[in-house]
């Protein structure tokens, strides 16, 4: 899988590639790469944004900036390439949208900053725009990494432990439920105590709790 990140501030990046997970998957067949828009902007002086049109406040990152960037990025390949804008407008980033781009062979995330993307970048530039939550943030980069994050645990090698994956907050396992409650030594702290079934022995019933409580705290 390759994973591409279009951003002015590539080394925001730095400390999230030597998480573990991420460090796992880019030592075997998974690439992350990133492009900065000022490295192809066809503006002088490195610039990427302009004012918007009708006024108001802030800026606005240029449609020829961000085409010069896919372009140089894929020429003639553009198109073998899912784009996703990252933006507060967007599909709201879930489990189940983490699987489907979990199983794409090459994706693309355009950061925005500022005001966000000039609209033509939406419509006509990328094919969809995703976002994580209903607020703004300074720009795209925290998303991509939220994102990214995401994908990467579930393919194969992330993890220490290959069913980790399986059994999480909003899985198919789970019946699309938040995982249930989770207890560790000891097993008495303060008369708090763990629930008996944890300490039963008995794999089944454990099971049948794990999902009812996760039922339970899906409402």
């Amino acid at each position: 899988m390759v994973i591409d990140v279009f951003t002015l501030f590539p080394e925001h990046f730095d400390w999230f590639v030597r998480q573990r997970h991420v460090a796992n998957v880019l030592a075997q067949d998974t690439e992350l790469r990133f492009y900065n828009y000022r490295e192809t902007t066809p503006l002088g002086a490195g610039q990427v944004d302009d004012a918007p049109y009708g006024g108001g406040a802030g800026m606005l990152m240029r449609v020829d900036v961000v085409d010069a960037a896919l372009e140089a990025a894929y020429g003639s390949e553009r198109e073998k390439v899912r784009k996703i804008a990252l933006a507060p407008s967007g599909r709201l980033f879930d489990e189940e949208l983490a699987a489907e781009l979990a199983r794409e062979s090459h994706i693309a995330m355009l950061c925005g900053r500022y005001e966000g993307f000039d609209e033509r970048v939406i419509e006509h530039l990328t094919d969809e725009t995703i976002s994580i939550g209903r607020y703004v943030l300074s720009g795209g980069e925290l998303p991509a990494m939220v994102v990214c994050d995401a994908v990467l645990r579930k393919l194969p090698g992330a993890l220490g432990d290959a069913d980790s994956a399986l059994e999480e907050s909003y899985s198919a396992a789970l019946e699309g439920a938040p995982e249930d409650p989770h207890f560790t030594r000891p097993a008495s702290y303060r008369g708090w105590e763990v629930p008996e079934v944890l300490l039963s022995g008995d794999h089944a019933r454990v099971r049948e709790w794990r999902l009812a409580q996760a039922r339970q705290r899906a409402g």
